[in-house]
């Protein structure tokens, strides 16, 4: 990532270079500069984020990061059908240039450094943003920041993305190609491992994976540009990272990242400039491992991982933005933020780390470590190379991560891997910082009927022959093979709405299903299973059919880890299992039921469970269907009890770790012996 302004680009390549003369006994010691400190953040609407940034900064921080939600995400508007439910829950909605001008205000861009965490919309709000900047009057040419722009981890693990791979990776390009000529301090590119290790990757394939992907991306960018400006164009694609709690390991693997980076782009591409071959990241470091059970322990975790991508001055992060004690309960509050980012601003400037050389150089241990991580990135490497690829790869990577985190799972409930207040030291006080409100933020139902309000008002004001101009000119171009970002800028400007700049998209390329990786074949992990696959034996015999169950994912969450974790297990169970992955509406689930589903397990993390639910039951009662429903996901314990009071089953959360549980429950709800007993 780059840094604040009104550092230079040569600052932004060498951020921890010494500023001082070498100390001596009668000078203060140099110390080098701090990373980017970011905090994660955007809810509700453009105006309430927009005064959560301008109180953020004036405690500290030093950059932003843009949260946006789930429709602004994946390319709808906020009165669409896919979007209900869904409106400012885990970021900021965005639909058009009122909206991004209003969540901006009062921030001059020209010298903010802004990092935006979109994927398969990336063009559309970097087009957006391009705009504001230009009303503000800022110079383009100086303003800094990263858009994310990975949409192979989307397939992967997110599950934000929309057209098919190929056409999104020109679009990439698009982005790269653009900023290159017109915003050379952006980073146009964030190459995105983060979900992959909350998906399940091992360090050896976050590491491969990610760099497959960036090899995927330079790829196309070699032949958009001229081969003398190549290698300053490598030096613009960044990463973002994640760091788990085995911080020994995680700085390795960073350690490694950096190595592997360096002799890709040397070998593989021919870049002789070293300051181009510099492994730029940010980093967020783990939410997968936060507990909702004794969640104040969080708060040593998150300072833990961050140690994995600070102590290492080799391999030191860019920018860090830390996770909330509470995120395994809800939507952090303003205080909670403010505590991660002083943990931050502590180690930067209480302590003495700035101060030294690399803590780790020519350790054995670290050095054997580093080594294994990289032989075996390399390995995974060449496989997904006689593939095709990334692209060609993706089938595969997704199967990989899927069996990689139910090992991370099994291990887990094996108590192989201990896990404090969960599988082990379960017995506690109560947290005194979860209070009456519960820890966490709620947004208000409200948000979303003022947020289509004010789209509504967008539309009616706005000059149509303008936006059906732009529009015309944008497919055009996406069906030409033109840069989409010169007539991106121009729909911005003229009025055009996220789900009608998407809309051409979908419309010129395609929509896409990306893979589950969970396949109808029995794995090899059905080690301790033999009383439930013998409990849904005798089940399916009274049934006179194979137990079914349907595993869905309603509204547009992505995260579906947790429900590809429990068809998975299911399937080795012995159960039937109707999956079909992300991004369905309840009327599609509740037709999938009508094929002989016997017990129906949703998936909903991004706090939209209550409407989608209403309408899942709504559905199910006029269509005469009496199936047993369990929901799981991050549900606070008044939403449970009103999600039991509609007539869902069964509700698990995060603290439900104990899948072999959940599949007993799923058997006893299927069973006939059991309805006709109640």
């Amino acid at each position: 990532m780059s840094c604040t302004h009104p550092r230079t680009q040569d600052d932004c390549r060498d951020v921890f270079r010494p500023t001082e003369a070498p100390m001596t006994e009668t000078t203060a010691p140099t110390r080098d500069k701090p990373w980017l400190i970011r905090t994660y953040a955007g809810h509700s609407t453009a105006e309430k984020s927009n005064a959560l940034y301008r109180a953020n900064l004036a405690k500290g921080q030093t950059g932003l990061s843009v949260a946006f939600d789930l429709p602004t995400q994946t390319g709808y508007d906020s009165d669409h059908i896919l979007s209900r439910g869904e409106v400012g829950k885990v970021g900021v909605p965005v639909c058009h240039l009122g909206d991004m001008r209003t969540l901006f205000q009062d921030i001059p861009l020209e010298q903010m450094n802004t990092s935006m965490t979109i994927n398969a919309t990336a063009p559309w709000l970097l087009a957006l943003y391009i705009a504001v900047a230009e009303e503000q009057g800022a110079d383009v040419a100086q303003l800094q920041g990263t858009v994310q722009n990975d949409l192979i981890k989307e397939y992967l693990s997110r599950g934000t993305y929309i057209c098919p791979p190929k056409p999104s990776l020109k679009m990439i390009g698009d982005v790269a190609e653009y900023c290159y000529h017109n915003v050379p301090k952006w980073n146009p590119m964030n190459v995105c491992s983060y979900h992959l290790q909350e998906a399940g990757a091992t360090p050896e394939q976050e590491l491969s994976f990610a760099l497959a992907t960036a090899i995927a991306v330079l790829d196309e960018l070699k032949p958009r540009v001229a081969e003398e400006d190549f290698p300053a164009l490598c030096g613009r694609i960044s990463f973002f990272v994640n760091a788990g709690i085995r911080f020994v390991t995680e700085m390795c693997k960073m350690r490694a990242f950096v190595d592997l980076w360096d002799e890709i782009l040397a070998e593989r591409y021919g870049v002789a400039d070293a300051k181009f071959r510099r492994f730029r990241y940010g980093v967020q470091v783990n939410s997968l491992g936060l507990t909702e059970q004794q969640p104040e322990n969080n708060v040593y975790r998150i300072l833990i991982e961050m140690l994995a991508v600070t102590l290492s001055k080799k391999a030191r992060a860019r920018a860090v933005q830390l996770p909330a004690w509470n995120e395994a309960l809800g939507l952090p509050r303003p205080w909670d933020q403010q505590w991660s980012m002083r943990m931050q601003q502590i180690l930067a400037y209480e302590t003495d780390l700035l101060e030294y050389d690399d803590l780790f150089e020519n350790n054995p241990a670290v050095e054997r470590k580093v080594n294994a991580l990289k032989e075996g990135a390399r390995a995974e490497l060449k496989n997904i190379e006689s593939m095709g690829g990334a692209i060609g790869g993706i089938d595969y990577m997704k199967g990989r991560l899927v069996e990689s985190n139910a090992d991370r799972l099994n291990r887990i409930e094996r108590n192989e891997t201990v896990v404090v207040g969960v599988n082990r030291w379960t017995e506690g006080e109560a947290s005194p910082l979860v209070g009456e409100d519960g820890g966490i933020m709620v947004v208000d139902p409200a948000v979303e009927q003022e947020q289509v309000a004010r789209l509504n008002a967008w539309r009616a004001e706005r000059n149509e022959g303008a936006v059906r101009a732009a529009l015309s000119d944008l497919k055009a171009a996406a069906q030409e093979g033109r840069n989409v970002m010169p007539a991106s800028i121009a729909c911005a400007k003229a009025g055009v709405t996220t789900g009608e700049w998407a809309g051409e998209m979908r419309s010129v390329h395609g929509e896409y299903r990306g893979p589950t990786g969970v396949s109808k074949a029995v794995s090899n992990k059905t080690e301790g299973l033999e009383d439930i696959r013998e409990m849904v034996d005798a089940v399916s015999s009274r049934l006179g059919k194979r137990l079914k169950f349907l595993v869905g994912k309603p509204g547009l969450d992505g995260h579906s880890n947790g429900a590809e974790q429990i068809a998975f297990r299911a399937r080795d169970c012995g159960m039937e299992i109707d999956y079909e992955g992300i991004r369905l509406t309840p009327e599609q689930i509740v037709e999938a039921a009508k094929d002989g589903a016997h017990v129906i397990g949703l998936s909903i993390l991004s706090g939209s469970h209550i409407p989608l639910l209403e309408d899942v039951m709504k559905r199910l009662r006029e269509a005469g269907m009496t199936i047993p429903v369990v929901v799981g996901g991050i549900i606070p314990d008044e939403d449970a009890k009103r999600l039991l009071a509609m007539g869902v089953a069964k509700v698990y959360t995060p603290k439900d770790f104990e899948l072999n549980a959940i599949m007993r429950d799923v058997v006893t709800l299927a069973d006939p012996k059991a309805v006709a007993a109640e």
